[in-house]
């Protein structure tokens, strides 16, 4: 029976089985390390990601706007931040439901702020009556309004999904279809997606 000192002399890395570990940044990063006899070895996780809705990290710019309505326009928090791009619009007014993301023009247009979180649990319709009236302040003054939240993908779009069905009376595959088809990247978290089919207006529509 070999001692410890010789099983010790005689032991080599190269016999230990290779460790990966996979780790997800908070940034939503996800990188794999493997060791590799002293030293760690990162490399970026290419596997498919998760398929969920929601907000989704994605640190290119995304200055695509949803033309809903005349009126009534739908982006990102990178729309909301780019000059060029409101002006190109003739934007007059911004809703931001957003958390986190300050007003980046407060002196060039009209602004309505709530902070909302991005989770199945919040209730979205408890924001939908002060959303709808600044929209409806917007189109009555002729003016256009933006809708914005981080990726203009969850949060906005039941708004906006939500202000058609209470303003124009459309049922919710309407509405939604209508807004998916002006920005096709809309997919609301599951949570949204259960209050907005459930959601009946109770007043009459305008």
């Amino acid at each position: 029976m070999q001692s410890l000192s010789q099983e010790i002399k005689g032991f080599s890395k190269t016999n230990l089985k290779k460790q990966s570990t996979r780790v997800t940044a908070l940034s939503g990063r996800r990188t794999i390390e493997t060791w590799k006899g002293s030293t760690v070895e990162v490399v970026e996780d290419v596997s498919e990601p998760d398929r969920g809705c929601g907000y989704v990290h994605d640190y290119s710019s995304d200055l695509q706007v949803g033309v809903i309505r005349p009126y009534l326009l739908l982006g990102s928090q990178d729309v909301a931040q780019d000059l060029g791009t409101l002006r190109k619009f003739k934007v007059s007014h911004i809703l931001n439901v957003a958390y986190g993301v300050e007003n980046a023009f407060p002196y060039e247009f009209i602004y309505k702020y709530l902070e909302i979180l991005d989770l199945p649990e919040t209730a979205i319709t408890s924001y939908f009556q002060e959303c709808f009236e600044f929209i409806d302040q917007a189109k009555a003054a002729d003016g256009v309004v933006l809708v914005h939240c981080n990726a203009g993908v969850s949060r906005s779009a039941s708004i906006v999904v939500g202000y058609l069905m209470s303003r124009e009376g459309l049922a919710f595959d309407e509405a939604f279809d209508s807004v998916k088809k002006e920005r096709p990247a809309v997919c609301p978290n599951p949570g949204f997606l259960v209050q907005l089919k459930n959601f009946r207006p109770q007043e009459d529509v305008h």
